[in-house]
C-alpha cells in the first residue's frame, strides 16, 4: 500500500492504540499522537513507554512520541480496548 494510504488510515486512528509493522519486521505498538507528511507519531505502549528510560518530554521528543516512515509501514491494525 501506499504512504498516501497510511496517512489517511494514521489521521483516522489518530489517539487510538495501533500495532505497527514495518517492511524490516519490526513491530511497535502505542497511540499515535501526530501525523505529518511523511512520518507517524506513537507514544509507546508496556515496557518501551519511555523510549529506554530517557522519555523526552514525558514520551518522545516534543511530547508525540518517536516517529515512524510512512513509507516504512507494511501493516496498520487497531488494538483492542483490553490490550493496553
Amino acid at each position: 500500500m501506499s504512504a498516501g494510504h497510511y496517512y489517511g488510515l494514521c489521521q483516522r486512528y489518530r489517539g487510538r492504540a495501533v500495532e505497527i509493522r514495518t517492511h524490516d519486521g519490526r513491530c511497535h505498538r502505542g497511540i499515535i499522537r501526530r501525523v505529518n507528511n511523511n512520518r507517524v507519531f506513537i507514544q509507546p505502549l508496556g515496557r518501551n513507554r519511555n523510549l529506554g528510560g530517557y522519555g523526552y518530554g514525558g514520551f518522545g521528543y516534543g511530547g508525540f512520541g518517536y516517529g515512524i516512515a510512512l513509507g516504512a509501514i507494511a501493516t496498520l491494525a487497531l488494538l483492542p480496548f483490553f490490550f493496553w
